[in-house]
């Protein structure tokens, strides 16, 4: 089958949709829904653009093993020109969601990438991975994921939690699989995609005591006994007064496994603590740290575009303050841009000959972007300042017996009030509504905790040996009679 199409994605999601509840509604078909159906348009477009000839020399390969055409985000790369090829497929979707769909589906397809890659640590379970990742490549499958427990008592690990099928776990083992009870956040995409990758992601390492909550498999959405509770949807019924928001809401919610059959070759992980603590050896995060480099890149570059083209408008951007914090963010942009070109110039390739990104500079971006994005932010409303919040009620008010005067009090000082109005409602969209309070939570926390992410991989798993050695140089060069001595 290889890449599939907007409408094969949309069909099979109406077949095969999965139990989704917002508040007590029951989503019967996620293809028609309000709060579901903007996004699932936004996804469709992707699948559709990956075929437009313009741009199939790098979304698409020939998958040699099928002969079909394959989304790039499913290429193993033997060469940096692969990397390319999968960076300029990551960059173009991005931008048709101007990176405001931080779980499209390239990204889970980065993690099952190195996944496949690095299969064999796995163990039994390594030909289950082998054959999954072929499966959602072959069909081009969207797939969302969940790895953190819920947030009821996070003093204690999992088989202290007042349920014991609090956190997810096994309940029992049968011919055709395992059964599963419990609950895992955060389903980001969850109600509009075709499956689910589980594996546990814990700050507290777990102990053989909490073997059966330490398993990874991957499951359809429309498993019986699996249900998602949705947050409270941010998507708007107006493009014209919601411009992002009624586009581009990706819903998140909580997974309840009410005791799910897992079949014993979608299992990847099971009751094996030591391979979730050191899951970290699959080196997914070089794969998805690039995919997620590439879309923060474009996020960032759109929300400096408002930013010039608003300042513009009203010509404040004249002022140096006002330069000087568009300077800011357009260098936060170059700082992630250089960090995936290095990420790729430096790649080596491993003893399969395939190329892995350089992680070290992608997660200097992991660790900066979750603190660069809420800062952006607070620049959009520091140089927007009142005009985020002066704009009419609704565009419609150009229609209406007080258009006079808003076409009068609300133009800029080069275009007329019903662009500028439209740009504003923009950059409202993310600077100060619910929705865009979303993104900055996401931004924060999507790659996990941000002080502990900092301390594991920019101080205890840090490459130390450069600093310490041009300390050591100089202490030599200040104190040569005691290193002698020693």
């Amino acid at each position: 089958m290889g890449a599939r199409t907007g409408q094969a994605y949309k069909r099979r999601l109406q077949e095969h949709a999965p139990e989704t509840w917002i508040g007590n509604e029951k989503v019967t078909n996620p293809l028609e829904h309000p709060a579901i159906r903007p996004a699932v348009e936004a996804t469709a477009a992707l699948y559709d653009i990956q075929w437009e000839d313009v741009h199939r020399a790098y979304t698409l390969y020939t998958e040699p093993s099928t002969g079909d055409m394959t989304g790039s985000s499913f290429l193993v790369p033997r060469s940096r020109e692969d990397l390319l090829k999968r960076r300029l497929q990551a960059k173009l979707w991005a931008e048709q969601t101007y990176g405001l769909m931080g779980r499209s589906p390239d990204f889970l397809n980065a993690m099952l990438t190195a996944w496949y890659i690095n299969r064999d640590f796995f163990g039994p379970y390594a030909d289950n991975v082998k054959r999954y990742f072929e499966y959602i490549r072959d069909h081009d499958l969207y797939l969302t994921h969940v790895l953190i427990d819920p947030q009821v008592d996070r003093s204690k690990p999992p088989s202290e939690q007042p349920d014991t099928f609090t956190s997810l776990g096994v309940v029992r083992e049968t011919e055709e699989g395992v059964i599963v009870r419990g609950a895992k956040m955060l389903a980001t995409s969850g109600p509009y995609t075709d499956e689910v990758l589980v594996w546990p992601f814990h700050l507290r390492k777990p102990t053989e005591k909490d073997y059966k909550y330490a398993l990874s498999f991957a499951l359809p959405l429309d498993t019986p006994g699996l249900k998602m509770i949705s947050r409270e949807p941010y998507a708007r019924p107006s493009v014209d007064d919601h411009p992002l928001a009624a586009r581009f809401d990706e819903l998140d919610a909580v997974m309840v496994f009410d005791d799910v059959l897992v079949p014993w070759e979608r299992v990847f992980i099971y009751q094996d603590v030591e391979r979730v603590n050191t899951i970290w050896k699959v080196n997914s995060n070089a794969f998805t740290g690039h995919q997620t480099s590439i879309r923060l890149l474009v996020k960032l570059q759109f929300l400096a575009g408002l930013l010039m083209k608003g300042t513009e408008m009203v010509q404040t951007n004249q002022f140096p303050n006002v330069q000087d914090l568009i300077g800011e963010v357009t260098t936060y942009i170059e700082l992630v841009r250089a960090a995936i070109i290095a990420s790729e110039a430096t790649a080596e390739p491993n003893e399969q000959g395939i190329f892995i990104p350089n992680v070290t500079p992608l997660y200097a971006v992991r660790n900066s972007g979750n603190r660069w994005y809420p800062r952006v932010r607070e620049i959009m409303q520091l140089v927007f300042a009142g005009g985020l919040m002066y704009q009419p009620a609704t565009l419609d008010v150009l229609k209406g017996p007080l258009a006079p005067y808003v076409q009068k009090y609300y133009r800029g000082a080069t275009v007329d009030a019903e662009e500028k109005i439209r740009l504003y409602r923009v950059a409202s969209d993310l600077a100060v509504s619910d929705f865009g309070s979303r993104h900055e939570l996401y931004e924060r926390f999507y790659a996990g905790d941000p002080l502990f992410l900092r301390i594991q991989t920019q101080y205890s798993a840090y490459d130390k040996r450069e600093p310490l050695a041009l300390i050591e140089r100089l202490m030599k060069e200040i104190m040569p009679e005691k290193v002698k001595s020693e």
